[in-house]
């Protein structure tokens, strides 16, 4: 995919949803599992996906392609931010268990929250702004959302997505020129 249709594409989602999704909360902080509180609004000014995680899932795999997309893009500013969640029943039992399987399994050094819920009635406060203003609420695990510099949702990809797939990277490439 070229630069110029990969930053057609990103700025064309944009346009598409990025007004409505201004107003996705992005202040809210999540608890990190490595202690404190985590929020998306502290990487403004740098794209950030967003994704719904879970260690006992036939997708768990993508944590390497995850790690892997922060390792090729951070220095450039790209942030990706694990969200493990239990409402598909498919976490570990505690954030202790989930942050050692990260990191012996695929050597996660990303940003991580604490486990959190992300549907339904006890969604994290992102997550609930995000599915009010943008219809999008995760329906599996590792589903992902990009949100721009701007702070603005770029796009919404389900679990099959890779995360090195062309649709992300030419999305995060965009985003970072």
């Amino acid at each position: 995919m070229t630069r110029f249709l990969a930053l057609t594409l990103a700025l064309g989602l944009g346009f598409l949803i990025g007004a409505p999704a201004r107003a996705v909360d992005l202040a809210a902080p999540f608890a990190s599992i490595d202690g404190g509180e985590l929020a998306v609004d502290q990487w403004r000014g740098q794209p950030v996906l967003v994704v719904n995680t879970a260690s006992q899932c036939a997708f768990t795999r993508q944590y390497r392609g995850l790690q892997d997309l922060y390792d090729r893009y951070r220095a450039q500013g790209l942030v990706v931010l694990a969200v493990p969640s239990d409402d598909f029943s498919q976490e570990l039992d505690s954030n202790e268990a989930v942050k050692e399987f990260c990191e012996l399994q695929y050597g996660i050094d990303m940003p991580m929250t604490q486990i959190t819920h992300v549907r339904g009635q006890g969604a994290h406060p992102f997550y609930a702004s995000l599915r009010s203003k943008t219809g999008f609420e995760p329906r599996w695990n590792f589903n992902k959302v990009l949100i721009g510099p701007d702070g603005a949702v770029v796009g919404t990809y389900p679990s099959g997505v890779d995360p090195l797939s062309g649709e992300i990277t030419g999305a995060v490439e965009a985003l970072l020129q």
